[in-house]
């Protein structure tokens, strides 16, 4: 018994240390390759810039702007997170303490189905479904911010909708009991003693949510538009940094690869922030 807990040790520091070397290789390998270009191009230039036109030849004439990608990535990200974020944690907290057994049953595999859907599929859906419905009941040509909102919405609301069931599941019941002894009802009780008790689990099952939104790709590539250009409102084309990177690297070079590395050191920048900025609410709330 002593050798097989000793061994299991081991594996799990292994599978530890690769998870933490990954994340260390991606992070060595994006700055090793971002960073030069900031030698070459000012990096408020590269960051304010509202032109993005690379230059292929490589001539030095080049526009590396990413504003617009900035900005479009914030639109969408917080487009989606306004939809899907409230749906996706009442949804929890219904399937945790409201819905009928029989119905959880049969609501969750859905759910968890859902959250392994591939985002070309989510892609061809926003295509099909929501571009005709975009176009139809507000205008413009369907390719828009509102339709990559209302698509991502969707997508994040398996993972947000299925970490706030396990956070509000995973309260101690008596909680929920002392309450009801105190007179309290049903719905009172669990909004306000079970979902503030949950609240940590809550806020990471958001902030997961953003990740997933902020990161997505194909799915915002093939119905927001594409357009590399500052938004203009909601129903018009926009690109994010992501669609930027998957859209030109196949062909750039030289700068123009550097440039798309850069945009990705940016992009790893604002996750680290936001999961940074989710550490110090959550010792803030400890303390």
């Amino acid at each position: 018994m002593r050798l097989k807990e000793n061994v299991m040790r081991w594996v799990f520091a292994a599978a530890a240390s690769v998870c933490i070397a990954a994340v260390a290789l991606i992070c060595i390998f994006l700055f090793a390759n971002g960073i030069p270009f900031f030698q070459k191009i000012d990096l408020f230039a590269f960051l304010g810039g509202t032109k993005w036109a690379p230059d292929v030849n490589d001539s030095g004439s080049g526009l590396y702007g990413i504003l617009p990608m900035i900005v479009g990535s914030l639109y969408v990200t917080a487009g989606a997170l306004i939809i899907g974020g409230p749906i996706g944690v009442l949804g929890g907290i219904y399937l945790a303490r409201f819905c009928p057994e029989w119905l959880r049953k049969a609501l969750m595999p859905m759910v968890a189905l859902m959250a392994g859907v591939p985002s070309v599929v989510y892609g061809f859906f926003g295509i099909t479904i929501l571009v005709p419905m975009v176009r139809n009941l507000f205008g413009g040509n369907g390719f828009s911010i509102l339709t990559a909102c209302i698509l991502l919405g969707i997508m994040i609301l398996p993972t947000v909708l299925q970490l706030t069931y396990s956070s509000v599941r995973a309260v101690p019941e008596h909680y929920f009991e002392g309450s009801l002894a105190l007179g309290a009802t049903e719905e009172r009780s669990v909004f306000r003693v079970v979902a503030p008790a949950a609240k940590s689990g809550i806020l990471a099952a958001v902030v997961l949510g953003i990740g997933r939104a902020i990161g997505e790709t194909m799915a915002v590539v093939m119905v927001a538009g594409n357009q590399a250009r500052m938004p203009k409102g909601l129903l018009k084309g926009i690109r994010t940094m992501t669609s930027n990177i998957v859209t030109e690297m196949g062909y750039a070079a030289d700068l123009h690869r550097e440039a798309l590395i850069a945009t990705g050191v940016v992009l790893f920048v604002f996750i680290l922030l936001i999961n940074l900025l989710f550490s110090a609410l959550k010792r803030r709330e400890n303390a």
